[in-house]
Parts: C-alpha cells; sequence; structure tokens
C-alpha cells in the first residue's frame, strides 16, 4: 500500500501542517469604510514597529488622533514620529492610505485592495509594489511586481510607497539551524525530500535508479498522490533552437 505523499497528507490539516496563527501579532489592513464616512480624513502618528511572525514585512503602530490603534504594513523610509492619513482627502505621505483616483499617475502604491473595503490584497510583502499608469472611465491601472496590468476600481484604496523588507530573501542563512527556525515560524515542513531519493512506495518517482524512471508529465485532472512532476506540461526539457536551411 504505501504511505500517503505529502500533499496528500497536508489536505488533513493536521496540526503539523498547519501555520501557528495563535503567535501571528497583528492583522494589517486599510481603515473600515464606515469609519472614514464621519470624516475627511483621519490623521495617525507612527508609535511602534512590530516585527510579526506571520509576515516578512514590519508592521506599523499608529496612533490616531480620536485615541484609537491602527496597524499598517510600514514602508521603506518610515520613522517614529511620522504622520500617517487615512481618507479620501488624505495627504500624499508614505504609508497613506487612499482611494487610488486621487494618487497621481507613476506613483509606487503597495497593498492594493482587489474589492473596496477588503482591507488590501496586493502587493504586500517585502520590496514589492505596484505602479499607477493609467486612468480612464472609472478604472485604474496598475502595473502589479508580476509586470502584468491590472484594472481596478478607482475606489480601491493602496497605500503610498514601498513594503520594507524588500531583499531579505537575498540573504544567506549560512547553516541549517537558521533554515530550521525560519520555517519552523510559520508550520512548514523542512527539509524538502526529493522524490527521487524516496522510497517507490512514498513517491512515484521513487526508487533505487535516482532518477525519474518515468515522463515527468502529468495530467491536470490526475487525482491527489499521482499529480507530481510537470502537471500538465505543453513541454519538457531543451528546446530545439530554430536554423534556417542554407536553400534559403
Amino acid at each position: 500500500m504505501g504511505k500517503r505523499l505529502k500533499q496528500q497528507i497536508r489536505g488533513k490539516g493536521t496540526p503539523r501542517y498547519r501555520a501557528k496563527s495563535h503567535n501571528y501579532k497583528t492583522k494589517p489592513s486599510h481603515r473600515p469604510y464606515d469609519d472614514l464616512e464621519k470624516t475627511v480624513y483621519v490623521r495617525g502618528e507612527v508609535t511602534k514597529f512590530i516585527d510579526d511572525p506571520a509576515r516578512n514585512t514590519i508592521v506599523a503602530e499608529v496612533k490616531l488622533d480620536d485615541g484609537g490603534l491602527h496597524y499598517i504594513i510600514a514602508p521603506e523610509g518610515m520613522a517614529l514620529g511620522d504622520e500617517v492619513y487615512f481618507g479620501v482627502q488624505a495627504k500624499l505621505t508614505l504609508g497613506s492610505s487612499l482611494p487610488l483616483y486621487i494618487i497621481p499617475e507613476g506613483f509606487y502604491v503597495y497593498n492594493i485592495e482587489k474589492v473596496p473595503g477588503d482591507g488590501g490584497k496586493f502587493a504586500r510583502s517585502g520590496g514589492s509594489y505596484g505602479i499607477v499608469m493609467a486612468k480612464e472611465n472609472g478604472k485604474v491601472y496598475i502595473r502589479l511586481p508580476s509586470k502584468r496590468i491590472v484594472e481596478f476600481k478607482e475606489e480601491c484604496r493602496a497605500q503610498i510607497g514601498v513594503p520594507a523588507g524588500g531583499g531579505v530573501v537575498e540573504k544567506p542563512l549560512l547553516k541549517a539551524g537558521t533554515a530550521y527556525y525560519k520555517h519552523k515560524a510559520k508550520n512548514r515542513l523542512w527539509p524538502k525530500v526529493r522524490g527521487v531519493k524516496m522510497s517507490p512506495y512514498d513517491h512515484p518517482f521513487g526508487g533505487k535508479q535516482h532518477h525519474e524512471g518515468k515522463p515527468t508529465t502529468v495530467s491536470r485532472h490526475a487525482p491527489p498522490g499521482a499529480k507530481v512532476g510537470h502537471i500538465a506540461a505543453k513541454q519538457t526539457g531543451r528546446k530545439e533552437r530554430k536554423t534556417k536551411s542554407k536553400s534559403q
């Protein structure tokens, strides 16, 4: 019978593969629309920075003028005591949250909402940002970190700047112990063993031959346990160079 593959075990939702959300400290997002409808904008002051294990960016604690606290993803260049604004007529400062139709073209934005009021979905990781490209007929076109240009509703909000923490993935870990604690913070299984190094009853590519031993392409509709390798691949291996014949 063999053992279940990793992707099969993860579907059970056991604590071994469940994220340690009880250790997460904050949930940064935009302010709710209900609070913004009362005033033109809300001012806040950065009072503290928080290193949250839930994300690779720094979270800023903002004390609002009305006495409340709000948490946002801190942009590069933000410091303690800086002012942050939320609202339709908010100032164009680092970390401020505004609707897209207010932000000028060419500005760097992050934490972009997909639907107005959802709190932000795009460009939230460290060093990722979008660029406001154009505005037309109630739509705002933004180039995302994937280089794709996506249209958003003009009522969607975004923050100004670039999230802090860019380049953290380029920092060398130097030793296996550091990698262990890095993956343990989010309960990710580490190290990852290649399928060809497993036994044949653990993985379809397992065995003593130390190579796949079968085609690596697999159907997109393959069941769990067989869906390993190049899923629905059009082509594998090196591409043949197209050369013109001498007669041409």
